[in-house]
C-alpha cells in the first residue's frame, strides 16, 4: 500500500506546483488591466502605488504568519546590514512598479511588454558583468538578438525605448540586491511593504485629506484600489512556492507567459505597432527562445552529471535554488 502511494506524492505535487507557476505568471500578465481599473476610477500612479504599499504590508504580514516566519523578520531588523540592502531594494521595486504603473496606464503597455522580455537578458549580462558567470553560446546569440531588438525599437519609437530599459534595469538591479542578502523571499517582501507603507500611507492620507484622494468615491473605487494588496503579494506567494519544487527549465518557459499576455493586451488597446516595431519584437522573441533552449539544454547537461539543487528551509540561508533563479526571475514583482 506504502509503495504504491509514495510515487503520486510527488507527481502530485509537481502538478499542483506547475499550476502555482502558471496561475502566478497569468495574474502578473493580465495585472494591467487591473491598475487600468484603478485609473478608470481616477487614481493616479502615486495613488496606485500608496494603496499597493499599504494593503500589499497587510497581505505580506498575513503570508508571514501563515509560515510561521516572525522570529525571522525580527532576526533581519536586529542586522542594519541587511535592512540598509533591503531599503535599498524597496526603492528599487517601488520604481519599478512606478514606471510599470504609469507605462499601463498611458498607453505604453507594450513598452512594459518588452522590458519584461529583456530582463532574463539582462539578468545574464548582469551575472557575468558582476558575478564573473559564463555566458554559452546560446546566452550571448541571444543578447545579440535583443540588441537588435532594442535598436529597431529605437528607431520606431524615434528615441530609446526608456520605459522598458528602466523595467529591465530596475526589476534586473533588485534581484542582484536581494541575491545579496540573507532573507528569503516571504521575510523580504514583508519588510520590504514595511518600509514602503510608511510613506505610502502619510501620502494616500494627505490626498484623502485635500480630496484628492478616491478610495472613498465609490464601491468599485474601495474594492479595486483595496486589490491592490492581494494582486502584489498573491502571484510573489505562488511564485516563491512554485520556484522550490519546479525544475528550472519549467519556470524558465514560464516567465514569458507574462510579458506575451501583456503584449497581446496592448496589441489589442490598439498600441501603434508598425512594420518596425513588429520586426523589434521578432527579435526578442527569437532571442527568448534561443534563451529558453540554451535553458533547457544546459539543466539537461546538470541532470546528466547528477547535479542536484537543493532549497532548505526557510530561513536566514542562502538558498541555492534562488540564487539559480535569479539568473532568471527571482521575485518578480510585477
Amino acid at each position: 500500500m506504502t509503495a504504491s502511494s509514495s510515487p503520486a506524492a510527488p507527481s502530485s505535487e509537481a502538478r499542483a506546483a506547475l499550476a502555482a507557476g502558471v496561475i502566478c505568471y497569468l495574474i502578473w500578465g493580465f495585472v494591467p488591466l487591473v491598475f487600468q481599473q484603478m485609473a478608470h476610477q481616477g487614481a493616479d500612479a502615486w495613488e496606485i502605488m500608496g494603496h499597493r504599499a499599504v494593503w500589499g504590508l497587510v497581505w505580506a504580514a498575513l503570508l508571514v504568519l501563515l509560515s510561521r516566519q516572525w522570529t525571522q523578520v525580527m532576526a533581519v531588523l536586529r542586522q542594519p546590514k541587511a535592512l540598509a540592502w533591503l531599503t535599498l531594494s524597496a526603492v528599487l521595486i517601488a520604481g519599478n512598479w512606478t514606471t510599470y504603473i504609469v507605462a499601463v496606464n498611458n498607453g505604453r503597455t507594450l513598452d512594459a511588454s518588452l522590458g519584461y522580455y529583456l530582463n532574463p537578458l539582462l539578468n545574464m549580462a548582469a551575472g557575468a558583468w558582476l558575478f564573473r558567470e559564463r555566458i554559452d553560446w546560446a546566452g550571448k546569440i541571444a543578447m545579440a538578438l535583443a540588441a537588435v531588438g532594442v535598436l529597431l525599437q529605437t528607431l520606431a519609437l524615434g528615441h530609446a525605448p526608456w520605459v522598458s530599459i528602466i523595467l529591465a534595469m530596475t526589476f534586473a538591479a533588485y534581484g542582484i540586491i536581494r541575491k545579496r542578502v540573507s532573507v528569503d523571499a516571504q521575510t523580504g517582501l514583508f519588510l520590504e511593504c514595511l518600509l514602503l507603507a510608511l510613506p505610502g500611507l502619510i501620502w494616500l492620507i494627505h490626498i484623502q485629506g485635500t480630496g484628492a484622494g478616491h478610495f472613498t468615491d465609490s464601491p468599485a473605487a474601495t474594492f479595486w484600489l483595496l486589490f491592490a494588496g492581494p494582486a502584489t503579494v498573491i502571484p510573489l506567494a505562488l511564485f516563491a512556492w512554485a520556484a522550490r519544487r519546479m525544475p528550472l527549465s519549467s519556470m524558465g518557459f514560464l516567465q514569458f507567459l507574462a510579458p506575451t499576455i501583456v503584449f497581446i493586451i496592448g496589441a489589442l488597446q490598439g498600441e501603434a505597432l508598425g512594420p518596425l516595431r513588429i520586426a523589434s519584437f521578432v527579435f526578442i522573441w527569437v532571442a527568448v527562445a534561443v534563451f529558453a533552449v540554451g535553458a533547457v539544454m544546459k539543466v539537461r547537461r546538470a541532470a546528466a552529471t547528477a547535479e542536484t539543487v537543493v532549497a532548505p528551509e526557510p530561513g536566514l540561508l542562502d538558498d541555492p535554488a534562488e540564487d539559480r533563479m535569479a539568473a532568471m526571475d527571482e521575485n518578480a514583482p510585477r
